[in-house]
């Protein structure tokens, strides 16, 4: 080692200073993203949306998110994830004082598009983060870390969202969200050190890396699995899972917000259980694509059931639906390795740009069903939901199969590509 050069940070210091901020900025994403669940009734029946308009206006957070993430790649790889992440929090911080403020359902929309845009690199901010920080046998875990993180953030949109919307208005709630996000953008900005990967590549090379990714076949048998699984398993948690069990099994509000929560600790669980299962078969020289496969397999099959009609034991089916389905994010540590660490912000956005079209369509595709059945004095028709979930369903089961099917292609590491 050069004599010269600085000692290495401890652990401690890398998770107080790097690994702690960019958890709360997605701990923020999610509270923007799941939020709609509890307070969405409230907003729509104060401006009168409809069933369509409710899913169009939570899902425009998934598509300015997803339209955003080409363009953040390559700036995750240019500037690194620090500067990045920081600038856009103050964007995710305008939007919500936007959103509070609206006065139109075309003002929502839009305010919703900029906090989609303002969190898009939360969480791919955080997977470089941990890129250049931490050894590769650590990544699945603190990806999963990552992700346990956000369902804090959706539990605090269950039952405590549910607590403090009696004594305060929707709109103060996302004044605050604003004000926190405003917090964590100012504190990576001046409190996290810089680390670039060590080597600086011109705009033309990072296309060509884009490039390179669409050429991969690998790549696109991942990004149909992440796409249809969270086209499922992300529109019905942030939404459509909370009108279902007021409209078929005749929940309460508070019993909604307590269900969510048992959702979300469902999930964490399975964010955790997973990555550390995962880096666990990296250290044997094994990938984790088969715990992937398996996880979503039996994620399908849970929501099977429910399309099936079973009531009994709903609560349980849900919970293991939501917690097996958190298998699919070990898609981003199965691509990162086979590239260069200068690329890893471009592969992860790229194969969250088919996660997040996933998102959208789903939770707006759901919206459009239900709007085909007369509305009911509670809510929605219960049979609507049975169609619109199976076109969930289909949308899971047929890229996990398109997955499998191409299991081959991760027998043998990427080769050394152009686009580094």
């Amino acid at each position: 080692m050069d004599p010269a050069s600085p000692p290495a940070p401890s652990t401690t210091r890398i998770f107080a200073r790097v690994t702690l901020p960019f958890l709360a900025g997605y701990f923020v994403s999610y509270l923007f993203r799941s939020i709609n669940a509890v307070a969405g009734p409230r907003i729509a029946a104060e401006f009168s949306l409809t069933a369509a308009d409710l899913g169009l206006l939570s899902a425009m957070y998934f598509l300015s998110f997803a339209l955003f993430q080409l363009p953040l790649g390559l700036l995750l790889d240019r500037y690194g994830p620090r500067r990045i992440n920081a600038t856009l929090l103050v964007i995710a911080a305008m939007g919500s004082f936007g959103f509070a403020l609206s006065r139109t359902p075309g003002e929502l929309v839009l305010a919703r598009a900029l906090i989609g845009i303002g969190v898009s690199g939360c969480l791919m901010a955080a997977f470089s983060a941990f890129v250049l920080w931490y050894p590769a046998e650590r990544i699945a875990s603190m990806n999963g870390l990552a992700f346990a993180t956000g369902m804090l953030g959706a539990i605090a949109t269950t039952v405590p969202l549910e607590i403090a919307l009696r004594a305060l208005d929707w709109r103060e709630i996302f004044q605050g969200i604003a004000a926190l996000a405003l917090a964590v953008g100012l504190a990576l900005f001046f409190c996290t050190p810089e680390r670039g990967s060590g080597r600086q590549t011109s705009l033309r090379e990072q296309l060509q890396g884009y490039a390179h990714i669409a050429r991969d076949p690998a790549f696109w048998r991942v990004g149909l699995c992440v796409a249809g699984s969270q086209a499922a398993t992300i529109s019905l948690f942030t939404l459509w899972v909370a009108t279902w069990e007021r409209d078929v099994v005749h929940y309460t509000g508070a019993e909604i917000a307590r269900a969510l929560l048992a959702y979300a600790l469902a999930m964490m669980a399975g964010y955790l259980g997973f990555g550390r299962a995962a880096d666990a078969m990296a250290r044997r020289g094994r990938d984790g694509l088969p715990l992937l496969v398996a996880g979503v397999a039996a994620s399908s099959l849970c929501l099977g059931f429910i399309l099936l009609g079973v009531r009994a034991g709903s609560l349980l089916l849900w919970a293991c639906f939501f917690a097996c389905a958190t298998a699919v994010v070990l898609a981003y540590a199965l691509l990162s390795r086979r590239y260069p660490k200068e690329m890893v912000g471009r592969v992860n956005t790229a194969i969250n740009v088919l996660g997040f079209v996933g998102m959208f369509t789903g939770q707006w595709l759901v919206g459009l069903v239900l709007d085909l059945w007369p509305r009911t004095p509670l809510g929605y028709a219960p049979e609507a939901y049975t169609w619109a979930f199976g076109l969930l369903w289909l949308a899971q089961t047929a890229g996990l199969a398109w997955l499998w099917a191409g299991r081959r292609l991760f027998a043998t590491r990427q080769a050394a590509n152009p686009g580094a």
